[in-house]
């Protein structure tokens, strides 16, 4: 059995002192939105909280699916990879960006550099960078697979990209993963789900991602974004696949969302006999720290149930 951890979008806080000419560019919107909303909500000891309980856990892996920061300063980058080294050895923990990470044109490439041992495949030498997306690491039976949908996109938008030259990648290590008989887990930080996010945050590709899953399969999707602990199923409806949100890794009370979750998976059985357990823990209650939010078998189904995507378009 491997016990794999799920959190996304801890964007950590606070900002760090921003420049004017820092400021001459989309970061102006979210360094308002920082400062209105997001600053009340997403804070330190919540995240610190939720942390401390995954170790406590001591899962096998954990998956960072995207937005560790706020407007991608080259301060926040650099504590964000701090903050990495903090959660164990880059071996351990798998890390996809998100829209935040990559929010002005350069992000991307920076963050490819800062949190490269977090974000390449097994036995990858030199750089890291779009190319090198989805990457593969394989760990006991599972293949954990990471996709990048991160690009810089303008003011008010918040839209990822999965586009037809990556989704081809992620096919074909679908298809070597799934030949070897292993159990398939795609992280991704924008939902793969229509209708999920509004459309100024939504992905465009879900197309591409459905066609890759629905001929070459998969066990388990993982993304974050939207801040929900959200459940949905893609694929074909006779071999659903789970595609599993989860609450922001900062969220405090008060908001619009959930507060700070993460996911918990046991991955048990073998190749037809797949079993997942997932376990949502997080805040529920002020002052109650971290407990035991749900739990349910997401293995062993025969048909999908409703929501579902059943047909790639």
């Amino acid at each position: 059995m491997l016990r794999l951890a799920h959190i996304s979008d801890v964007h950590l806080g606070p900002l760090p002192d921003v420049t004017y000419r820092e400021l001459a560019s989309k970061r102006v919107v979210g360094y308002v939105n920082w400062h209105r909303t997001r600053r009340k909500l997403i804070t330190e000891g919540t995240l610190g909280g939720i942390v401390a309980s995954i170790k406590e856990d001591k899962p096998d892996h954990l998956a960072v699916t995207g937005d560790l920061v706020n407007i991608a300063l080259d301060a926040e980058l650099k504590l964000a990879r701090v903050w990495l080294e903090t959660l164990g050895n880059p071996k351990d923990v798998s890390v996809v960006p998100g829209n935040h990470d990559a929010y002005v044109p350069g992000a991307f490439d920076k963050i490819c550099q800062l949190w490269s041992p977090w974000m390449c495949g097994d036995g990858h030498e030199g750089t890291v960078g779009r190319l090198t997306f989805p990457y593969l690491r394989v760990r006991g039976n599972v293949a954990l697979i990471g996709v990048s949908t991160a690009r810089a996109t303008a003011p008010f938008m918040a839209n990822g990209f999965l586009r037809e030259e990556q989704a081809h990648r992620l096919a074909e290590l679908l298809e070597e993963t799934g030949r070897r008989n292993l159990f398939r887990v795609i992280m991704i930080h924008h939902p793969p789900v229509r209708a999920a996010v509004p459309q100024h945050k939504r992905l465009f590709g879900i197309g591409n991602f459905h066609r890759a899953v629905h001929e070459h399969g998969a066990e388990l999707v993982l993304h974050g974004h939207s801040h929900d602990p959200s459940l949905y199923w893609v694929g074909r409806r006779e071999k659903p696949i789970p595609v599993v949100g989860v609450a922001a890794g900062g969220q405090g009370f008060g908001g619009h969302h959930p507060p700070a979750q993460y996911n918990l998976f046991e991955i048990s059985g073998g190749p037809g006999a797949w079993n997942i357990r997932l376990t949502r823990r997080g805040f529920a209650v002020p002052d109650e720290g971290v407990v035991d939010v749900g739990s349910l078998n997401l293995g062993s189904r025969k048909r999908a149930p409703a929501p579902f995507e059943s047909e790639p378009s």
